[in-house]
């Protein structure tokens, strides 16, 4: 679930044309400043919440502001963005976990809404808002069009700018609320946690039919590649596969999926 809710911010992004590496370290950094103000500090929940999920935000708009104003690659800021929140995450307690979390906390990664555990079902909602925004609002058209043609979204009338920056800030609006549910469902907050993710969620949206070149890409496709990606990964841990090799796994999944993208905009280019 965790996962799946950073893959929807991640897959967002790539349709309008960009891409975000930096969510793995945005979680880390997140998690420990959570962990910080609940066990140091000891603000209320709601107030550490509310603060993990603003600081969460404020990287995304980091990160687009950057790409739009200094018009660099986003792919090259959100990578210099990960280096830079991976060393704040071991900085901020010198690499210990903190762990310790309030009983009532705990419910949001542990506890259950009759049968189902709440981490699914914050997933859901997720999937059902990313759907609805993709699908059936006028926002969603608009950022298939900023990926599949900047300068025509540009000359229709559509502010490329703000909404690259919105959604990034959305990236990390879900990669905050991942990083609160891990930090609630380990209760700890680790300084490593989310270090897979950038390019775990790159290949479950390559693998769902999100194309890297922008524009195109269902919400529907990222659910059934989240669950194959999970069913894959418990699969390897259960069969008692060495860590190295499941990361070898990932990456022949991960070239397969982008040479289908690539080979299904060669086809298109040539029908056109």
């Amino acid at each position: 679930s965790m996962f799946g809710i950073v893959v929807v911010g991640v897959a967002i992004v790539m349709i309008g044309g960009g891409m975000d590496l930096s969510v793995g370290g945005q979680m880390a950094v997140v998690g420990m400043i959570t962990g910080v103000m609940l066990c140091e500090w000891e603000l209320p929940i709601p107030v550490a919440a509310i603060g993990a999920m603003l600081i969460g935000i404020c990287f995304g708009l980091f990160n687009g502001i950057v790409a739009v104003k200094l018009k660099i690659m986003p792919i090259i800021v959100t990578l210099g963005t990960m280096l830079i929140l991976q060393g704040v995450a071991y900085i901020i307690t010198g690499g210990y976990p903190i762990t310790g979390m309030p009983d009532d906390f705990l419910m949001l990664g542990q506890g259950y809404i009759g049968v189902i555990p709440i981490p699914v079902i914050v997933f859901a909602i997720f999937i059902l808002f990313g759907w609805v925004v993709m699908n059936k609002t006028y926002l969603g058209r608009m950022i298939y069009a900023l990926g599949g043609n900047k300068e025509a979204a540009r000359l229709a009338g559509i502010n490329v700018n703000r909404l690259t920056v919105m959604v990034y800030a959305f990236a990390g609006f879900a990669a905050s609320i991942a990083a609160l549910i891990m930090v609630s469902r380990t209760n700890a907050s680790q300084p490593g946690a989310g270090s897979t993710y950038p390019f775990d969620c790159m290949t479950a949206a390559c693998l769902g039919g999100i194309s890297m070149a922008g524009g195109e890409g269902k919400m529907s496709g990222i659910v059934i590649s989240v669950i194959i990606l999970g069913i894959l990964d418990n699969g390897l841990v259960l069969m008692g596969v060495n860590t190295n090799f499941q990361s070898v796994v990932k990456g022949i999944i991960l070239l397969f999926a982008v040479a289908i993208d690539c080979y299904q905009g060669s086809a298109k280019k040539k029908t056109a």
